[in-house]
């Protein structure tokens, strides 16, 4: 028996693995301090009434012979999937609803879609990113290639002239710098996929907190990204599933490579692998698309992005350089003074109290650059940016 030795090629810490041991053990040296935590990005609000309305009803559903449920199909309800399906039609996009696939969350079908995709494939992902797109392919010993990004561009990675990659990844509004692509920058990544003949895995977790009407909500809203690229979206941070956990992937039926039908090949893989999102789960996921679902749901994410505002002002009266906070949850900075981005963490842990997330964590482009998150609670996000405050201007 051999192991996968792929996995020795990993990093021996997973960046919030490490900000969760630094954070318990100066706790556990500081009993009672105050500690404000706006580095992972999880959310802080309960789920809305109409969800767990929703969710109650299908719970009584179970318990009952006449409406209880066993095995669902492994692609989702109809019932959930025609409500993503009329979700997306709101801004433009026609999907049918065997091209929607109902998931336990954008995490695992970023990794998972790996499945059906051959380990000879190269990978092109952006730097700074979410750390999983290149532990998933490091895992599988993936050539993997880096699209750096940087102040110069607003951290918005633009296609690489050297590179024929065959798998992108794509993050907008992105995780961590909170950057958003343009129409104009999707359709050039849109355009290197198909003179590639890559596929783009797109990453739309945050496309609730777009606010500017000019800006994508989806890959699918830039003709013939039909043609080369999957969207994989999760209700985490649009209705706050973290702890729910649920997600939906698109894979449309002119994805075809090689002669296959990247659909067909997904949902086999599905029906092998995967059992399916609980009913009540999914029963409340479609309560997020209800018109009254909607309203609240809209009312949680006002809620973080005051908290963005009040970080993005914050900084502006720093006279700090930062990006996103505006059509994202997320707020990149730039490091004062020269320090990196793990020094910035230490001096704001110890002299603040507060965390946020060292750029370091999300490769080599990070470093100088920080990231702070929107989902915290209201007063207490006020309270750690004054704190941040004093502690900058006495660096």
């Amino acid at each position: 028996m051999k192991i996968n030795a792929n996995y020795l090629n990993l990093k021996n810490n997973y960046l919030f693995s490490t900000i969760a041991r630094k954070v318990t053990e100066f706790k556990r040296a500081n009993p009672g301090l105050t500690v404000y935590r706006l580095d992972i990005g999880d959310v802080t609000l309960p789920l809305a009434g109409a969800v767990t309305h929703a969710m109650a009803a299908a719970t009584a559903e179970m318990g009952e012979k006449a409406t209880f449920r066993g095995y669902g199909p492994e692609q989702g309800h109809v019932f959930l999937r025609t409500a993503v399906q009329n979700y997306y039609k709101k801004f433009g996009v026609e999907l049918q609803t065997t091209e929607i696939f109902i998931s336990d969350g954008a995490k695992s079908d970023l990794g998972n879609f790996l499945d059906i995709l051959s380990c000879e494939n190269s990978a092109l992902i952006p730097d700074p990113v979410y750390p999983a797109y290149v532990d998933v392919n490091v895992m599988l010993g993936r050539k993997v290639y880096i699209a750096p990004s940087g102040k110069e561009n607003g951290f918005k990675a633009a296609p690489p002239k050297d590179i024929s990659a065959d798998i992108i990844y794509l993050c907008s509004p992105n995780n961590p710098t909170g950057a958003v692509f343009t129409k104009a920058e999707l359709e050039a990544w849109v355009d290197y996929a198909k003179k590639c003949g890559a596929l783009i895995l797109f990453d739309g977790a945050y496309e609730s907190f777009i606010r500017d009407p000019d800006l994508p909500r989806s890959i699918y809203q830039i003709n013939g990204a039909e043609k080369c690229a999957v969207e994989i979206c999760s209700f985490s941070k649009t209705a706050g599933f973290t702890g729910t956990r649920c997600g939906y992937t698109i894979v449309p039926h002119s994805l075809v490579f090689e002669g296959a039908e990247l659909n067909k090949l997904w949902l086999r893989r599905q029906c092998t692998k995967f059992n399916g999102v609980p009913y009540v789960v999914q029963r409340a996921a479609e309560a997020v698309f209800s018109e009254e679902g909607q309203k609240q749901i809209r009312a949680n994410i006002d809620y973080y992005m005051e908290n963005a505002a009040c970080i993005h002002n914050a900084l502006d009266e720093l006279k700090i350089w930062h990006v996103g906070g505006v059509n994202s949850p997320y707020i990149w900075l730039e490091i004062p003074n020269g320090l990196t981005s793990w020094e910035f963490f230490d001096i704001l842990l110890t002299k603040a109290n507060v965390v946020g997330t060292p750029g370091a964590g999300f490769g080599e482009a990070g470093e100088g650059f920080f990231r702070l998150n929107a989902f915290g609670d209201k007063e207490l996000t006020g309270a750690a940016m004054k704190r941040f405050a004093e502690t900058v201007k006495s660096l």
